[in-house]
């Protein structure tokens, strides 16, 4: 799998894999954690065990500084 994230139409996504459901849940949490801390909230979608997270700034409609420091927060969870 690609670890990288990816720039699609206009936002940065990444897919993120976990052995259950259970696990995609910590980790949905933990992102929450860090999108409260700098007031940058994702778009997550979940099925299952994967999770994919898009990040882009609303009100520029536009990728920014904030979705790429929220990426790099995101990449530093661990389960």
């Amino acid at each position: 799998m690609d670890n990288n994230w990816k720039e699609i139409n206009g936002k940065l996504t990444k897919e993120f894999k976990f052995k259950d459901f259970k696990e995609a849940l910590v980790f949905i949490n933990k992102v929450g954690d860090h999108a409260e801390s700098i007031n940058h909230h994702p778009k997550i979608i979940n099925v299952y065990s994967s999770v994919i997270i898009e990040l882009w700034t609303h009100d520029k409609d536009a990728i920014t500084d904030l979705d790429y420091a929220l990426s790099g927060l995101i990449d530093t969870i661990s389960l």
